[in-house]
């Protein structure tokens, strides 16, 4: 009798629910060998590798790019090639290869918009853990991320940036107009698309230009025929739009933001920081770690993670700040460390290093956990004040708007001072509204010096 392995989507390490499937390297029918690539995955954190447990044919696959596959459930099904290098179950490999039967997964709630994967019948649900991945068969439909209108897995972009291929000038051949990767490669085999390069005139483009304007559609009115508010719906109908399955980062953002609000005691305290002093060339960011260091310093109850279960306390004797980045695909908190030890020029390197890791997915998932406090510069866009959510371990998070002039009392008169607003968030439970105001104050007070 044939002998078969169900391969189960590991954890990846990093203890979370689920991740995205990126890419297969294969596909039903194929023959792959022992830690071969299988496929490759998007977390929240890092698109991964996944090596394939044993050698031989593949049966079945979890689903197609861009779906979600959960922790514990099926991501592929093998029949074994005896003739082929296999690994013994019992050999310490980081990855279980569960071939468990679960209950069968849910059908899937979009199925109206894909009748295809509907064709695909019912997949059997198993667990597993990168050290075992595990995988769902409650996949669930999801789009390539957008940007500056191209659409492509952040692997693809990573791969575009390493062979110097400009993504606007790909032409694509994945559903919906999604870039993939063998696009890339073969945009960069023949040089059409090489960054930097003027665009190469397309037969397309040309027949394109050549085919009569589409008519334009009437524009939407909240006016009827009379110039009359109308209404656009009847009383009582619901706005529908198109509902969209969370992946990635942005799913474990309303995960752990979620987790946040049930376990912190929040409180925020709020002030300006006179900056006027300062000498021309300071760099803000640079300016906040030291004062941040500086604090936690003078008041080390801030620079403490907190178990609210076992109610501990840790001290840290050395500080890493969590930086939270904005990006398209959610937010991402790189470990800033030893900033402690740090001078203004290795902050700034360490900052922009981070930074770019997170543009192109490259940063290790252990640099994105592991910090002592946290920054959130959102000043560098709009606002003033605010109250950032603390995450668990940590106690404190600070919090820098936009920076401003104000009308400043001064011996004899008044000047106009440029101030940087800070937002100072604490969990009670682990620090006194004194030691949160002592530590607002060594900010203010460093932040105050000219240089």
């Amino acid at each position: 009798m044939t002998d078969t392995k169900t391969f189960l989507l590991p954890d990846l390490g990093e203890g979370l629910p689920d991740a995205t499937i990126v890419e297969w390297a294969v596909k039903v029918g194929d023959t792959i060998r022992l830690d071969d690539t299988l496929v490759s995955m998007e977390t929240a954190k890092a698109v991964v590798e996944v090596p394939s447990p044993v050698s031989g044919k593949v049966l079945k696959l979890a689903g197609a790019a861009g779906d979600i596959v959960v922790t514990g459930t099926m991501l592929a099904e093998f029949e074994l090639d005896p003739s082929q290098p296999q690994r013994a179950d019992g050999q310490d490999t980081g990855h279980h290869h569960g071939g468990g039967h679960a209950a069968p997964a849910a059908p899937a709630p979009q199925a109206e918009a894909a009748p295809a994967k509907a064709a695909e019948g019912e997949r059997a649900d198993s667990g597993t853990v990168v050290g075992a991945m595990q995988s769902s068969d409650a996949v669930r439909s999801e789009q390539a991320v957008a940007v500056g209108g191209v659409k492509a897995m952040p692997a693809v972009r990573a791969l575009a940036r390493k062979l110097g291929v400009d993504l606007a000038r790909v032409r694509a051949t994945g559903a919906e107009g999604v870039v993939t990767s063998d696009d890339v490669k073969r945009a960069a085999a023949d040089g059409s698309a090489a960054a930097g390069a003027a665009p190469a005139a397309r037969a397309a483009d040309r027949a394109a230009a050549a085919a009569p304007a589409p008519v334009a559609a009437p524009a939407r009115s909240a006016l009827s025929a009379s110039g009359r508010p109308m209404r656009t719906q009847p009383p009582g109908v619901s706005v529908s739009g198109q509902p969209e399955q969370l992946k990635g980062v942005r799913r474990n953002m309303a995960r752990v933001m979620a987790d946040a609000h049930a376990k912190v005691v929040p409180t925020t305290l709020s002030d300006d920081a006179d900056i006027h002093a300062w000498a021309p060339g300071n760099d803000i960011t640079g300016r906040l770690v030291r004062a941040i260091v500086t604090a936690c310093k003078t008041v080390p109850a801030l620079n403490a993670w907190f178990d609210g279960d076992k109610l501990t306390r840790t001290l840290h004797p050395h500080v890493d700040i969590g930086i939270a980045v904005d990006t398209d695909d959610g937010l991402f908190v790189p470990a800033l460390r030893n900033a402690d030890v740090l001078d203004a020029r290795g902050v700034r390197e360490a900052v922009n290093r981070l930074r770019a890791q997170v543009e192109d997915r490259s940063i290790p998932a252990s640099e994105l956990s592991g910090y002592t406090i946290s920054l959130s510069n959102f000043g560098m866009f709009a606002g003033r004040y605010a109250t950032p959510v603390i995450v668990p371990p940590t106690v404190a998070i600070v919090a820098a708007g936009k920076g401003r002039h104000q009308m400043t009392p001064v011996m004899g008169g008044f000047e106009s001072h440029k101030v940087i607003p800070l937002s100072l968030t604490f969990d009670h439970r682990a620090c006194t509204g004194g030691e949160a105001a002592r530590f607002l104050k060594a900010m203010l007070d460093d932040l105050a010096r000219p240089a």
